[in-house]
């Protein structure tokens, strides 16, 4: 697994941190998101010939190359700051702790309308492993679908994946208090398996099968382990309700941005907008049912 994760970056980094990092012997046609703008034709990315190594010219900062991936990983390191530096514990928060950042939990969200909490969960983790593991998913995750969704895609696939993820939380055990990007991250694992199944991305298809096994093994094992923890002797308590959300609704974002390359700058804009809005309308739909599900049977 880390191997795989590894010769991605190695891939990025021998064809420059700013390019759709993906090449073919044959077609050029893009990776990196249409700029948003107005184009009549089609949209396409040319790689210029090689150049010598001493004429090649300087890549761009990783983070110009992945901005939404960078901006998300550092908004939830300032919140794992800011909460040590109040006095919570970084290895182990308490509940109250965990609730006072903005933990998700049923009963607060359902029956005194704190639903703020289904958003601001995915920015609060339990401790230094949690947001370590998370960050490392993220990064590794949201470098390689920025490139194929743009920085508003993983921007929205983050929030409302893991959205999803929080509500089916909510829905299944709504007493119980839960926190962290996972479902967010699991998010973007769906939304990558269903655009690297595209045999149009201007990539070998030996590597793409390569990169989409890595993918689904990174789900499947994860799910597994929280499973486990669930019906095993582990003293560590998953979200598995948070995991399948994510990873579900990740799916179904996904579904409306393929094919897409080589398309006009307005098919994809209008792709991607149909993602975005249908996603938020589905879960708010899938929210009010929830809360009409559960608040006749608290009261």
């Amino acid at each position: 697994m880390d191997r795989n994760w590894q010769s991605i970056g190695e891939f990025q980094r021998q064809n420059g941190a700013g390019d759709a990092g993906f090449r073919h012997s044959n077609v050029q046609p893009e990776v990196l998101p249409p700029a948003e703008q107005e184009r009549a034709e089609p949209y396409y990315t040319s790689y210029p010939s090689p150049e010598p190594a001493v004429a090649r010219r300087r890549s761009p900062a990783a983070w110009a190359a992945a901005p939404a991936t960078y901006v998300l990983m550092g908004i939830n390191g300032l919140v794992f700051l800011g909460m040590t530096l109040s006095g919570v514990s970084f290895i182990s928060p308490t509940i109250r702790q965990l609730l006072h950042w903005g933990a998700n939990n049923g009963t607060l969200v359902l029956q005194y309308g704190e639903w703020w909490r289904l958003v601001t969960a995915m920015f609060v983790h339990v401790g230094i492993i949690h947001i370590a593991t998370n960050m490392w998913c993220l990064w590794n995750l949201g470098l390689l679908a920025e490139p194929l969704m743009g920085p508003l895609g993983v921007f929205a696939a983050y929030l409302l994946t893991g959205l999803a993820g929080n509500l089916l939380s909510v829905a299944v055990h709504p007493g119980v208090t839960g926190a962290g990007a996972s479902g967010a991250v699991f998010g973007l694992a769906g939304v990558l398996i269903v655009l690297l199944k595209s045999p149009l991305l201007p990539m070998p298809q030996v590597e793409l099968k390569r990169l989409r096994r890595s993918v689904i093994q990174f789900a499947l094992l994860n799910l597994a382990i929280g499973l486990y923890t669930a019906i095993g002797p582990s003293p560590v308590r998953i979200d598995n309700m948070a995991h399948l959300g994510g990873f579900l609704s990740g799916l179904a974002f996904g579904v409306p941005l393929v094919p897409r390359i080589g398309a006009p700058v307005e098919t994809f804009l209008r792709r991607r907008r149909l993602a975005i809005v249908g996603m938020a309308f589905a879960l708010a739909l899938f929210f009010y049912g929830i809360r009409s599900y559960w608040l006749p049977a608290a009261r």
